[in-house]
């Protein structure tokens, strides 16, 4: 397998996984991209722009990375925080008064954060074409009664994430979440990400597809535990509820859908830019920092865990990021991140000064532990070792 760019010295292991990513896993086109302290250590791709097509993945070549998408709109809402313009701990019906209604007047924005809303799913999933209507969508979401009492419990937000983070930042800032990660996060960074694609753009995207497991995979003969193999068969569960809450599935290829502003699902990214928006995280690069110290100790700080009532797993969420443990292992224990179902992962870890961004067009059944993604994770430790 021919691969293409850069490892430094010690972080050999991350090549050698990558390559056997394609090899082993049936990887078809991806790229990686590993920072310690700010500094690049990691930036590989190789294989195909396009899962179903035969032009080489080039540098720069952006893949939709779904939910790792919500990394970077948590970021949004944590950085308006710091900044004063938004309060953590206020109701979400401070700033969009029509989201009190149907008992969720308690809601804070932390629980938004922490999946704690209670309103994962529609009761009338949304169109893809009513999911890319902000104004639509946040009406919907104001009108839905929560499962469960807000602040209680938490559940994954698959889709309604997009609406609940995109309405609260219009209503902060009068602009839409994806113009505030391009000028605020994007420009000041050179991060070739993207919420909401701009059309002089779409010539860098490659085409996603789902991608088999190949035949030796020894994931493919795992079996999922019997409660959540059948929350995910039910249609009338929390699980397919949540996950459908856009009916029928988006055609990801379709442009429309990548020019949509859905921070929960259809963020555009390089892996470099994955990384780099990591790096910006854990500490700065390059003189630019997203978060103060404290900020970042927000965001990874458990604020839920325990079995999840849309992914029928164990689960640890700080504000807005998934943190270390046996649903969603990262680095170490002290890393946070997201990664996006089927593939993509981006983390930062303070503790050993690492960034990662992992992009793919091959998506995989895995929801939140893709094999490909975890054999680099685990080739990075024992870089550091």
């Amino acid at each position: 397998m021919d691969v293409d760019g850069v490892v430094a010295e010690g972080f050999e292991p991350v090549r050698d996984a990558f390559v056997r990513n394609f090899e082993t896993l049936g990887e078809r086109g991806a790229a990686v991209a590993v920072y310690r302290d700010g500094r690049k250590v990691v930036d590989l791709w190789g294989g195909t722009r396009d899962v179903d097509g035969t032009r080489s993945w080039e540098r720069g070549t952006a893949q939709i990375v779904r939910s790792a998408t919500k990394g970077i709109a948590a970021a949004v809402l944590l950085m308006l925080a710091e900044r004063g313009e938004l309060d953590l701990d206020a109701p979400v019906g401070a700033y969009w008064p029509e989201f009190k209604a149907q008992a969720k007047e308690h809601t804070l924005v932390r629980h938004v954060l922490a999946h704690r809303a209670g309103v994962p799913a529609l009761d009338r999933p949304l169109t893809p074409a009513e999911a890319a209507d902000p104004d639509l969508a946040a009406a919907a979401l104001a009108a839905q009664a929560p499962a469960w009492e807000p602040g209680t419990d938490h559940g994954y937000h698959a889709q309604t994430y997009s609406w609940l983070t995109g309405e609260l930042v219009r209503r902060t800032t009068g602009r839409s979440i994806g113009e505030w990660i391009a000028t605020e996060i994007a420009g000041p960074l050179g991060l070739d990400l993207w919420v909401g694609l701009p059309e002089e753009q779409a010539h860098r995207v490659g085409r996603v597809g789902p991608l088999e497991a190949p035949a030796q995979d020894g994931a493919l003969r795992a079996r999922p535990k019997r409660a959540v193999a059948e929350a995910y068969a039910d249609p009338t569960s929390l699980t397919r509820r949540a996950f459908g809450a856009i009916t029928p599935q988006p055609d990801e290829n379709d442009p429309a859908y990548r020019a949509a502003v859905l921070p929960a699902s259809n963020g555009i990214a390089t892996a470099d830019s994955l990384a780099r928006f990591y790096a910006a995280l854990n500490g700065g690069i390059d003189g630019v920092r997203l978060f103060a110290p404290e900020t970042r100790e927000r965001a990874r700080a458990e604020a839920s865990a325990g079995p999840d009532r849309v992914l029928v797993v164990t689960t640890r969420f700080g504000l807005g990021y998934m943190l270390h443990g046996s649903a969603s292992p990262l680095l170490a224990p002290g890393s946070f991140g997201h990664p996006g179902r089927g593939g993509a992962l981006g983390f930062a870890d303070p503790e050993s000064g690492i960034a990662f961004g992992y992009v793919t067009n091959g998506f995989r059944k895995s929801v939140t532990a893709d094999p490909r993604a975890q054999a680099l994770v685990r080739a990075v430790r024992t870089s550091l070792a």
